[in-house]
């Protein structure tokens, strides 16, 4: 009996694959955030008619149903696809961000981001002294905004170059989002302290573990000072609960609130010098300000990047 022929499986070609569209995947998100069609119109500026097709064409390519329509809520399928869809619109978004460094910005001009207390300590004032030296009549623009804010801004290309601080093991890399290529560079650490109040009954000890700490008052203030999630990972603790909540970005008034007794906060020591504070002895952490970029940054962003390096 002949052999029979062995059975061949051909490659998918590209139009037996389903790629999502990224303008219909920014429409479908742009619902889903607001939970309505015309506002999700509105925010856009399409027609309604026009968010409807494209959340239609979506699901038809995907085959099945993404919205509830009344509410207009996320399917189990669309929690699905809103898990990736950020990750893919900000990969899109930086890739167009990296060709347009290729082809170079206009000479003249530095955009910049920075955590708060990346801000802070007179490291980037100092820096910006040098670039105007060494390139006379650079317009600079300095925005601070939050760790998350600076990430993605320097992904996209919003700002040239980016400083943003943290809380991490010596060895760790600062935690950030997936920003496509961006490159990043140490540009200072500091040891961290437990800024607290004057008549707190810890506040004569000379030093302190992280471990101690964990059902204690806790001002939670992200932007600011060590993040609570970051001290419970830290710990590989569910403490560190926070007692009073602070979303600003003032440092002076979240001093205020500790010496005031509202609660504890994690600091780098330079930016403590006339606060109450414990130096922190394990977990081994450190307080970092790194400086992040995309490829070819510029003249002017490459002396920045040099001079807070220096």
């Amino acid at each position: 009996m002949a052999a029979s022929a062995p059975t061949m499986i051909s490659a998918p070609s590209i139009s037996d694959t389903y790629l999502v569209d990224p303008h219909l995947l920014r429409t479908f998100v742009t619902v889903a955030e607001l939970g309505s069609f015309s506002a999700a119109a509105d925010r856009l500026g399409y027609t309604q008619s026009a968010v409807s097709q494209h959340i239609a064409v979506l699901e038809s390519d995907l085959g099945t149903p993404l919205l509830h329509r009344r509410p207009v809520t996320p399917t189990p399928a669309g929690e699905r696809l809103l898990e990736h869809a950020g990750a893919i619109l900000l990969r899109l978004a930086a890739a167009r961000a990296d060709v347009h460094r290729a082809v170079g910005d206009p000479p003249g001009t530095l955009t910049i981001a920075a955590s708060p207390l990346a801000a802070v300590g007179g490291r980037l004032a100092t820096a910006l002294t040098a670039v105007r030296r060494s390139h006379p009549g650079t317009v600079v623009t300095l925005t601070v905004c939050g760790r998350a804010e600076v990430a993605h801004g320097v992904a996209v290309g919003e700002y040239h170059l980016g400083l943003i601080d943290g809380v991490a093991a010596p060895t760790d890399p600062l935690l950030l989002v997936d920003a496509g290529t961006l490159r990043t560079s140490a540009v200072a650490h500091d040891a961290l302290v437990v800024a607290l109040a004057n008549d707190h009954p810890l506040a004569k000890r000379r030093r302190i573990a992280l471990h101690d700490l964990v059902d204690a008052r806790w001002i939670d203030a992200p932007d600011v000072a060590a993040p609570l999630a970051a001290l419970r990972a830290a710990t590989d603790s569910d403490g560190f609960r926070p007692a009073l909540t602070y979303t600003g970005s003032d440092l002076t008034t979240l001093l205020d609130l500790v010496a005031a007794g509202h609660g504890l906060a994690v600091l780098p020591a330079a930016l403590a010098p006339t606060a109450t504070t414990v130096p922190l002895t394990t977990p081994r952490l450190q307080h970092r300000i790194d400086l992040l970029h995309g490829h070819l940054p510029g003249i002017a962003a490459a002396s920045l990047a040099a001079a807070l390096a220096g």
